[in-house]
């Protein structure tokens, strides 16, 4: 039988999405430059934040969200990509799915505070430049330039993942992250073990209730607060 399934919260879905604008709006202002760069650097503010976010979020989330939910051992991972018999189920992000998700997150969150100690080597520099030397700020921005280009192949990457299994896997991913829900088929007992299936063999839905969402507002505040904060903090001089 089957049963519609909510999987993704809706502030994990936003989160999504939010993400997907923003760093395609920073990699347009960086290759204008000149004007836009200030906007650059406020997008990558923004970035922080959700990138915090995601990770406070991954802790305090919907079920699927959780980190405890797509963190899976090596020989999980193996057995996935071998189409092992026993291999596991997920409603949430698959073994490999899951790769993607924590890479991305670290090589966002790593290029979001390269940024911060980065210059443009005209007028434009990040909040923290004034507490590091110039050849260090030239290192980080060096660095930067580096990870823009990582980051572009790791998300070409992801979407070609997700294309694949929508034409030759004919699964879905791209919908229940904008519907927040999937339709599948009862687990069945043999995935009672299962780190997304819990001990029923009915498929266990989120929760995304008026309490989770105001959750994450909060959250989303308190990291907003922080960055704000960063950016602005003082010289001391």
């Amino acid at each position: 039988m089957q049963h519609r399934t909510r999987v993704w919260d809706l502030p994990t879905r936003l989160f999504h999405w939010s993400l997907v604008v923003l760093m395609v709006f920073s990699f347009v202002t960086a290759q204008l430059g000149g004007n836009w760069m200030p906007w650059h650097f406020r997008s990558g503010y923004c970035i922080l934040t959700l990138i915090t976010f995601r990770i406070l979020w991954g802790f305090f989330g919907g079920r699927y969200a959780r980190f405890a939910n797509f963190f899976f051992t090596p020989s999980q991972i193996i057995a996935y990509l071998r189409g092992a018999p026993n291999a596991v189920k997920t409603l949430g992000h698959n073994p490999l799915g899951s790769l993607s998700v924590f890479g991305l997150i670290a090589f966002v969150a790593l290029q979001a505070v390269t940024g911060l100690f980065s210059n443009d080597d005209i007028s434009e520099e990040g909040p923290m430049v004034r507490f590091v030397t110039n050849a260090t700020s030239n290192w980080f921005t060096s660095v930067h330039h580096i990870g823009e280009k990582v980051l572009i192949v790791m998300v070409l990457m992801h979407i070609v993942a997700v294309l694949y299994y929508l034409f030759r896997k004919r699964e879905n991913l791209i919908a229940p992250m904008i519907t927040g829900d999937k339709t599948v088929e009862d687990l069945g007992p043999s995935t009672s073990t299962n780190l997304n299936a819990g001990a029923s063999a009915h498929p266990i839905a989120s929760v995304d209730n008026f309490k989770l969402r105001l959750l994450a507002l909060v959250l989303l505040a308190v990291c907003a607060a922080l960055v704000a904060v960063l950016v602005n903090w003082p010289t001391g001089r």
